[in-house]
């Protein structure tokens, strides 16, 4: 099988897989409700269909796992880091899901044709812009902007907070607060072009890392780009969406 037709057929499989993650995700929100205090904001904002990635800040194996449920209106698909399939805990979840992997220590085109194809056939994909996990906000790559500019896709910045030695407060039978916030949506402005330059992109991503920091709740996690004052939009095109309100799981 061709790597084009491996990338076809997991498209083609979105459908069939939708049984399956609504019941994984009425799993996990039970559990979320159970052992946290999740709070969820701004998810007006999300588009009901359509080419969307969520741009999220990754503190913690937890982080994919509160977008996954946090999302409603439609099923969020992640992109995961290809270990993960080895744990005995978290591979059989990521399989059954209908993730997809990426190789992190190459430059995995066979995990950007995934993400380009998903998108442009108008699902809904799951990207930490940095590419790893990290306790702050730190200079991105630029695969999220390449994916979002070849596939004309709407993004969301996905601002978590709580979720850094969230497991902590268990062992005190406490519930940890853990919040999701959705910023307001927006594409990057190609002008018509098939191809956007190396610089374009480094730019395009910079001003995305300021609309991420901004949808986090929690100030001290924002890193490099907490002075949001240094914020510019000239590359971003906001998207007319409902005003946020807040929403639990209590």
């Amino acid at each position: 099988m061709t790597r084009s037709h491996s990338v076809e057929e997991y498209v083609a499989r979105q459908p069939s897989l939708a049984w399956r993650r609504q019941i994984l995700r009425s799993a996990i929100q039970g559990a979320l409700r159970l052992l946290t205090r999740l709070t969820v904001t701004g998810a007006e904002r999300l588009p009901d269909s359509g080419p969307t990635i969520l741009m999220m800040n990754h503190l913690s194996l937890l982080d994919p796992v509160l977008c996954m449920a946090a999302v409603r209106n439609r099923f969020v698909i992640p992109m995961t880091k290809i270990e993960t399939l080895r744990s005995p805990f978290v591979g059989p979840f990521v399989i059954w899901w209908g993730a997809y992997t990426v190789d992190r220590s190459e430059i995995d085109r066979k995990a950007l044709t995934n993400s380009i194809e998903l998108v442009k056939s108008g699902q809904l994909i799951l990207i930490a812009p940095e590419g790893t996990r990290q306790t702050q906000l730190s200079e991105p790559k630029d695969g999220l902007a390449y994916v979002a500019t070849k596939a004309d896709a709407v993004i969301v910045p996905t601002g978590i907070s709580g979720t850094l030695n969230w497991q902590r407060p268990l062992f005190t039978l406490q519930r940890p607060p853990l919040h999701v916030n959705f910023g307001p949506p927006f594409k990057f402005k190609t002008d018509g072009r098939p191809r956007v330059a190396r610089d374009d992109l480094h730019a395009m991503s910079r001003e995305a890392m300021f609309q991420l920091a901004a949808a986090i709740e929690d100030e001290s996690l924002r890193g490099v780009y907490s002075d949001l004052s240094q914020a510019t939009t000239d590359h971003l095109e906001f998207i007319d969406a409902p005003q946020p309100a807040a929403q639990g799981m209590d």
